[in-house]
C-alpha cells in the first residue's frame, strides 16, 4: 500500500476518524487522501461545519490530501456517493480504498457485492417491494434467500456503505483494494463508548449536542477549530436551512418536480401537495413518508428539489483539491482527470464539468446562506484550499 484513500464527510470528525487514520497509516500507507463532502452530506441538506474547518481538521490529524466529492454526488444515494467516491480516489492514483465496517472483513464484504451485482438479485427485490417493503428491506431480504446470512450484513449502515464501495470498485474495474478496518467505541447513532482509553462518540450523535460537549470525543485540535467556527458564527442553522428550502420550494412549478432525482412513482404529485401545506421541514418530511420512503431518502429528495438536481449525472468530470500537505502536492500530477483548485477553471474543461460545477456551486450558495452568519455567495469559487 502506497497511497490509501479515504470517502468521509467528517462532520465533525471525531476520535474515531482519528483512529482510523491511524490504523492506515500503520497498515503501511505512505499517503492518504481524503475524498470529502462538499456543500451537501449524504444524510440530506448541508454540513453542520464548514468546509474549511473539515478539511483543517482532518490535515491536523494525519491526512495528506482532501479532495471534493462535490455535491450533487456527496448528496445522493449510498450507491450513487460510493460510486463517485471511488471513481475520484482512483482517479487521484490511489491503490486502497480504507472505510469503517461493522464486519471488517474485505472479502466478505467484496463477495457480498458480487451478490448484489448478479441478474438473480433483481426480479427478488422487485417482488418484495411489490409486498411493501422499503428497498434497503427487499434487497436484504433478497440477498438472504440467494446466500443465507448475506441479509444480516445489509442491516448495519457502515456494513451497507462498505458493501457499496466494493460494487463500485467491481463495477469501474478500479484499481483499489479495499481495507475494511472495525468501528470503534461507538455504534452509529448509539451511546458514547470507549476504544484503547480514548472517549468514542459518532458524528450522528455528536451533531445532536452543543459544539462544548464534543470536546470529550475530538482531537483538541478539532475541537479548537470547532469552538472558533461557533464563536464566528459559521455553524449551520437549521431554522434558516428550514426557510431557505421551504421558500425554493415554494417557488419551484410544481411541474419541475418529475425532472428531480429521486423522483418516481407518481412521488412529485405527493411532493407537489405536500410542499402547499407544509409549515416546516419535519412536517414536510411527515406528509411524504410512507413505508416504501425512509427518511434518509426523502431528506434528499427534498434537497435535489430545492436546488434542481437532476437523474442524469455524470462521472465526476473533475479533482477539486480542498487542502493538502506541500509535500503531498506533488501527488497530484499523476491523475487521471483534471485537477486544480480552481473550480472555474474545471468548469472549463468539458460540459460535463459545468455541469456538475453549477450544481455544485449551487449547493455551496444554498449553505452559505443557512450559517448563524450568514456567508456570501460564492464561495465555490472564490475559498482558497487550506495548505499546511
Amino acid at each position: 500500500m502506497e497511497f490509501a484513500g479515504i470517502i468521509t464527510e467528517y462532520d465533525p470528525f471525531h476520535n474515531g476518524h482519528a483512529a482510523q487514520l491511524a490504523a492506515v497509516r500503520r497498515a503501511g500507507a505512505r499517503r492518504i487522501a481524503v475524498c470529502l463532502s462538499s456543500g451537501a452530506v449524504q444524510r440530506g441538506g448541508a454540513p453542520i461545519l464548514p468546509e474549511s474547518v473539515r478539511v483543517r481538521a482532518a490535515l491536523a490529524a494525519g491526512a495528506d490530501l482532501v479532495v471534493a466529492l462535490p455535491a450533487p454526488y456527496a448528496c445522493a444515494t449510498a450507491e450513487q456517493f460510493a460510486a463517485a467516491g471511488v471513481a475520484l480516489l482512483a482517479a487521484l492514483g490511489c491503490d486502497t480504498l480504507a472505510f469503517g465496517a461493522e464486519t471488517p472483513h474485505a472479502a466478505q464484504l467484496l463477495h457480498a457485492a458480487g451478490v448484489l451485482q448478479s441478474e438473480a438479485l433483481q426480479p427478488l427485490v422487485r417482488q418484495n417491494l411489490a409486498a411493501g417493503m422499503t428497498y434497503a428491506a427487499a434487497r436484504a431480504a433478497a440477498a438472504e434467500t440467494l446466500e443465507p446470512g448475506l441479509g444480516a450484513l445489509l442491516r448495519t449502515p457502515n456494513n451497507i456503505l462498505g458493501i457499496e464501495y466494493c460494487k463500485a470498485i467491481r463495477a469501474q474495474n478500479a484499481p483499489l483494494t479495499p481495507l475494511a478496518l472495525p468501528r470503534w467505541g461507538a455504534a452509529h447513532g448509539g451511546a458514547p463508548g470507549w476504544h484503547a482509553g480514548t472517549a468514542m462518540a459518532s458524528a450522528s450523535y455528536l451533531r445532536a449536542q452543543p459544539v462544548e460537549a464534543w470536546a470529550p470525543y475530538v482531537p483538541p485540535a478539532a475541537q479548537a477549530l470547532y469552538t472558533k467556527a461557533r464563536a464566528d458564527g459559521l455553524l449551520l442553522s437549521p431554522a434558516r436551512l428550514e426557510t431557505a428550502l421551504l421558500a425554493l420550494l415554494r417557488a419551484r412549478p410544481a411541474a419541475d418536480f418529475a425532472a428531480v432525482r429521486g423522483v418516481s412513482e407518481g412521488l412529485e404529485h405527493r411532493l407537489a401537495a405536500a410542499v402547499r401545506d407544509a409549515t416546516g421541514l419535519e412536517d414536510l418530511y411527515t406528509r411524504l413518508k410512507t413505508k416504501r420512503y425512509p427518511h434518509a431518502r426523502l431528506r434528499r429528495l427534498v434537497w435535489d428539489a430545492a436546488l434542481g438536481t437532476p437523474p442524469d449525472l455524470p462521472a465526476p468530470p473533475f479533482l477539486l483539491v480542498l487542502g493538502g500537505r506541500k509535500e503531498a502536492l506533488p501527488c497530484l500530477k499523476q491523475a487521471a482527470l483534471p485537477v486544480g483548485t480552481s473550480l472555474a477553471d474545471l468548469m472549463r474543461t468539458g460540459g460535463a464539468a459545468q455541469r456538475v460545477g453549477a450544481l455544485h456551486s449551487r449547493a455551496v450558495d444554498l449553505s452559505a446562506l443557512c450559517r448563524k452568519k450568514i456567508l456570501p455567495m460564492g464561495l465555490a469559487f472564490t475559498a482558497k484550499p487550506v495548505v499546511v
